[in-house]
């Protein structure tokens, strides 16, 4: 049949007395579904089908697709699958066409945009969109102009820049199960059975998910705590002690998580569950025992956060997303006193799902003010500034700042003027309490529809009175507010302003809704005040104008302002950590040393923590929290700084699993390079997200972050046993002993990293190497083009906030995952 014909190439290819795939026979489709297989055969690739006149027109995408629209990957047309191939996950049999495992890596329904149909394909461009559950948003598939002698068809696959566009090709690296089982390419190619079936890992999250420390999820959500709240400034602080986020338009809550429930506080505490179901229900899906998060409640109007439709919302049990910005509390730990971006990190990974009810709110480090410039001119409400190495305090201090694109407060109805018409009110009339008194602040007559005005006369009537409480302007009470009806203090508006009168009066004012998470005895004047000035550094350097690295004349003065400027993107990695450090007093030409115990010589910056010894003896280890803790290390002679792969609160269960990739002398940087992405592959595999390193040195790290559950030595027994399985596999390119006579002309893959009390240098650690190099965090996309592994010096930490806020390093060493099977 004519119709079959585009199949035949198809079975040509088959021998299906072998193969489990299905035989290609010609079934008529709705047209619009797509899919992906992850496909290891010869060379791992993704196969990208689309549903074209009943067949799937398939790509082998070489390195799989990516979400940067930098990224042009390139796609080798193939022959048309049937449409029940769409559903195939397996293992071909090696030596048959394609052999090798097979899965199902993304599935979902596709469109070409407006103008545009699949008949462009014949054209060779094809612009679409995608809605599966890991790719989504726009695409393009362009063919390249064939070359001589060129037997395959070969196109680009592109993803255009829009709100599901990311900056790295992390949707591959961190999207290691299967769509429909939930199984690694490992459980596959062993056939192993499916563990889930639903919803895949999203494309902006690490793979796999979070396992709760007691899959009886018996902990209970916390009780309330105060909030922090912030202080009203008129500018954005400058520095880079400052980490930046938007200031959403909507209501703040602190989202208690325990047992499988949730609940929803306001900012006083009141249980505001029912107002927000569907959040409660999102947050109290998460694999955790217990949890106490932060953030705010907005609703979306023209794409922007909308503080009157959340009240629709509300009422009508509209669309809502939580953007979470802070984590008070994880399985019964205490939170608080870590520093922000600490906290940020660790919340990071809980909530970076695809459910748009439960969203992380992110943030840039330093250029605060140029966000609040975009900001303003985007029509968002301003920017929130946090001092990225404050502890958590349940109080408005100057650590969280808020800067407003246009002025904006909470003020208390105190009455309404009555209006011409037969229905509503003019104006609401206004008050705040300033030096201990309720004071009139004005009127306001708009911002409010007939629906709104009839919902606050419900409210209003019932609290009638006959005397105003209020004290105010002379003019109170006469012509200003002729013929007002006063009400009892107790409902809270907020509102739009121009500005304020010198007697407290405010002008061009607009409603924008009632507020009932607020108390009306809360509601103070704000008077916004200069923003503090950058984070003060409390130790003194001596002798800044040593220097410490003669070859490149980097003096000490200058690694203390280094370590200064960098320390808001690296304390999530060092701060609260047990160290070692690499201490040259003299500067590195000249005797340096390593120390881990303290022998109180730090002084009130550098903390301790005891460890218990081998022999049962203990020992106090050093450890960081904050800016000037690496300041007072640099005093004291520190230019690098090694740690321990766990934090001093879960010292027996790493968080953590590193491969040193140590090369041998005279060996490329291309080898080592080439090497590292060959362990991302083979971990991945597994199911392992990981994420390189530069060491700074001559080697990378392959860094496999974990959730803290298993203990030491289950961590050092699977990293051994994965080096030695590599030499195994390619004892030319790979050793897994130390021995320098052994490694001649291989690389050394240094498990011994992850033993207790093992240490690695800890990302953007200076070196003690000529240049003052230090360790930096890329990505996968990015280690592909590098040549060294010290690109970076101390002399480059503007370079390095720059990339740190970037796309391509969100969310870089942050995926909470479990060891498997090896």
């Amino acid at each position: 049949m004519a119709d079959q014909d585009p199949l035949a190439r198809y079975n040509a290819k088959r021998d299906f007395s072998k193969t489990a795939e299905p035989r290609g026979e010609f079934a008529p489709g709705n047209g619009i579904s797509f899919m992906v297989q992850k496909h290891d055969a010869t060379r791992l690739h993704w196969d990208f089908r689309l549903e074209v006149d009943g067949v799937l027109k398939s790509w082998a995408v070489t390195r799989g697709p990516s979400l940067d629209p930098d990224e042009k990957r390139l796609a080798v047309r193939t022959e048309d699958h049937p449409l029940s191939y769409a559903t195939f996950e397996g293992t071909i049999p090696k030596g048959e066409y394609g052999g090798g495992t097979v899965m199902l890596w993304d599935r979902g329904t596709w469109a070409p945009v407006p103008g545009k149909s699949a008949k462009d394909l014949e054209k060779g461009h094809l612009h679409f969109t995608l809605n599966g559950e890991r790719m989504k948003g726009e695409w393009l598939l362009i063919r390249l102009k064939p070359r001589r002698k060129e037997r395959n068809e070969n196109w680009l696959l592109r993803k255009i820049n829009d709100a599901e566009a990311g900056g790295t090709d992390t949707l591959t690296e961190e999207a290691l199960t299967s769509v429909a089982t939930g199984r690694t390419m490992q459980e596959i190619a062993e056939n192993k059975p499916a563990k889930a079936k639903g919803k895949a890992a999203p494309a902006k999250a690490a793979a796999p998910k979070r396992v709760a420390k007691s899959s009886s999820r018996a902990g209970k959500p916390p009780a309330f705590k105060p909030l922090q709240l912030c202080t009203l400034v008129d500018a954005v602080p400058a520095g880079n002690g400052w980490l930046h986020e938007i200031k959403y338009d909507g209501y703040r809550a602190l989202i208690a998580v325990g047992g499988g429930s949730a609940k929803v506080y306001t900012r006083s505490g009141l249980d505001w569950t029912d107002k927000f179901p569907g959040i409660a229900e999102v947050a109290a899906a998460l694999p955790v025992n217990d949890a106490l998060i932060d953030g705010e409640i907005v609703a979306y109007k023209d794409g922007r956060p909308d503080f009157s439709t959340l009240k629709d919302a509300i009422s009508n049990n509209g669309p809502m997303t939580l953007f979470a910005f802070d984590l008070l509390q994880l399985d019964g730990e205490d939170l608080t006193k870590l520093p922000n971006v600490a906290r940020k990190e660790r919340l990071r990974p809980l909530v970076s799902g695809d459910d748009p009810r439960l969203q992380f709110a992110d943030h840039v480090v330093g250029a605060g003010e140029k966000l609040f410039e975009t900001m303003c001119r985007e029509g968002l409400e301003g920017v929130v500034s946090k001092r990225a190495d404050a502890p958590y305090r349940g109080d408005r201090t100057s650590a969280w700042l808020k800067a407003k694109c246009i002025q904006r407060q909470e003020f208390v109805i105190v009455g309404w003027t009555a209006s011409d018409n037969k229905r509503g009110f003019r104006s609401l009339l206004l008050g705040v309490h300033r030096d201990g008194q309720l004071q009139y602040a004005g009127k306001v007559g708009t911002g409010f529809g007939h629906a709104q005005m009839d919902e606050l006369l419900d409210a209003m009537e019932p609290l009638a009175r006959d005397t105003p409480t209020v004290v105010g302007p002379k003019n109170l009470g006469r012509a200003a507010v002729r013929g007002a009806r006063w009400i009892e203090p107790k409902l809270v508006a907020e509102i739009a302003y121009a500005e304020v009168t010198p007697d407290g009066v405010l002008r061009h004012s607009s409603f924008l809704g009632l507020r009932g998470d607020k108390p009306a005895a809360d509601v103070v004047v704000e008077t916004p005040t200069p923003p503090p000035a950058a984070p003060e550094i409390h130790v003194k350097v001596s002798s800044r104008e040593r220097e410490i690295f003669p070859d490149s004349t980097v003096t000490k003065g200058e690694l203390a302002d280094y370590y200064a400027q960098v320390a808001p993107i690296m304390l999530p990695w060092v701060a609260n950590r047990p160290i070692s450090l690499v201490r040259c007093p003299q500067g590195r030409g000249k005797r340096c040393f390593f120390q881990k115990h303290d022998a109180g010589s730090f002084g009130e910056w550098v903390h301790q923590v005891p460890v218990t010894e081998k022999d049962g003896s203990s020992e106090d280890y050093l450890y960081v929290t904050d800016a000037d803790g690496l300041v007072a290390c640099v005093q004291m002679g520190t230019i690098e700084f090694h740690g321990w792969g766990s934090t001093v609160d879960h010292l027996e269960q790493p968080d953590r699993m590193v491969f040193d990739l140590d090369p041998d002398e005279g060996l490329d940087f291309a080898v080592t390079r080439d090497a590292a992405a060959h362990l991302r592959d083979l971990l991945g595999e597994m199911g392992l997200t990981t994420f390189p390193l530069l060491s700074g040195g001559k080697g990378v790290h392959v860094v496999v972050p974990l959730t803290p559950r298993a203990d030491w030595p289950a961590v050092r027994d699977f990293s051994e046993r994965f080096a030695r399985a590599l030499e195994q596999a390619d004892p030319a390119r790979f050793v897994a002993n130390m021995s320098k006579a052994r490694r001649k002309g291989r690389i050394f893959v240094d498990y011994l990293r992850n033993g207790r009390g093992s240490t690695a240098i800890m990302p953007y650690a200076a070196r003690a190497r000529a240049g003052a190099p230090v360790a930096v965090p890329v990505s996968w996309t990015e280690l592909r083009d590098m040549t060294s592994a010290h690109p970076f010096c101390v002399r480059d930490g503007a370079e390095l906030l720059k990339r740190a806020n970037g796309r391509g390093l969100q969310g870089w060493g942050v995926a909470d995952q479990v060891l498997p099977d090896l």
